[in-house]
């Protein structure tokens, strides 16, 4: 997840072993398993199953099944990865906040950007902000001015966890706005935003796919998206700097990992179908309609030192905010 907010901020493999060709073989006539680190339903479960399909095909057809491993906003099916067999067989379909946000959250030794590998980013995304929509509100300066009418810390906000990128973007859209709000962590952004749709909960920042559908058939409302420019599968929906809260854009990203240790030969294979498997026309156009981006074409090594930046950048974050597993 990468922060900008009033002025610009920061958005050794191991040795491959020796793999002969039977054995290569071999571990490509064998499912990939991709894990999904959160709960069915959500916005990266739903962009996942819709990756694993081309994916597959990219691959010459080799099984790739899609694996849930919710809990701890990710950490526990990213961290599950990590441990895996470095064999090309199971893979991370991570969100930006697994890498750069929960290893300084969980604290419990494990440092994701040395077991895991990058093999390639495959989108990138703002959030969109949606509420009950039985509230009296319908426009961002009108949440803001219900939100201040209510006694403190009255109003909630979900997410798919404690550092997950919705608990993030709202306790940054709290801040901004000088407004206590009560966070209620679930294990994935679908449950979360059902709680919403029930009127269990006041709001959430979510990813753009299980959000548009919700808001079209006016189960939630969409107020404002966090990038610099609109959705357009929402154009009617406005930034936070158009709906008057300017200075603050939050956007993140997929991408997928292996277990540090896969032979070059394998991970070069891996980011070949991988890039091939965005780059569908099947694939694009379900970006667009669920209001996610391509993202930029850049080798794995390149794209991971950003990773390691926005790594740093959220380490010093978290601390100025004081944020701690609830």
């Amino acid at each position: 997840m990468t922060l900008i907010r009033r002025r610009a901020l920061a958005a050794g493999v191991l040795a491959a072993p020796f793999v002969n060709a039977g054995t290569a073989r071999a571990q490509a006539s064998r499912p990939i398993v991709l894990v999904v680190p959160y709960a069915p339903g959500g916005g990266t479960d739903l962009t996942a199953r819709e990756f694993a399909h081309t994916f597959s095909e990219a691959l010459g057809g080799q099984t790739v099944i899609i694996e849930n491993r919710g809990g701890a906003a990710g950490h526990i099916g990213s961290v599950g990865v990590a441990r895996s067999r470095p064999d090309g067989n199971t893979l991370l379909f991570a969100v930006s906040t697994n890498l750069v946000v929960n290893p300084h959250m969980q604290r419990d030794g494990t440092d994701l950007l040395t077991m895991l590998a990058p093999v390639a980013q495959i989108t990138s995304y703002q959030y969109v902000l949606v509420i009950d929509p039985r509230l009296p509100v319908n426009t961002l300066q009108e949440l803001i001015a219900y939100a201040r009418s209510k006694p403190k810390g009255e109003l909630t906000y979900s997410s798919g966890g404690v550092g997950n990128a919705n608990h993030l973007a709202g306790v940054l859209f709290s801040d901004a706005v000088k407004i206590e709000m009560e966070h209620v962590p679930y294990r994935g952004t679908g449950p979360a935003l059902l709680d919403v749709v029930a009127g269990r909960i006041t709001m959430n920042f979510s990813s753009p796919p299980p959000a548009i559908q919700l808001a079209r058939e006016g189960r939630l409302r969409a107020i404002a998206v966090t990038g610099d420019n609109r959705i357009g599968t929402l154009p009617d929906i406005p930034t936070l700097a158009q709906a008057g809260l300017p200075g603050v854009s939050i956007t993140g990203w997929h991408g997928i990992f292996a277990p540090a240790g896969v032979p070059a030969d394998q991970m070069d294979r891996l980011e070949r179908a991988a890039r091939q498997a965005a780059a569908t026309q099947r694939f694009a156009g379900r970006l667009e309609q669920d209001g996610l981006e391509p993202s930029p074409v850049r080798p794995r090594a390149e794209w991971f030192n950003a990773v390691r930046e926005e790594h740093a950048f959220w380490g010093r974050k978290i601390r100025e905010l004081d944020l701690k597993l609830e």
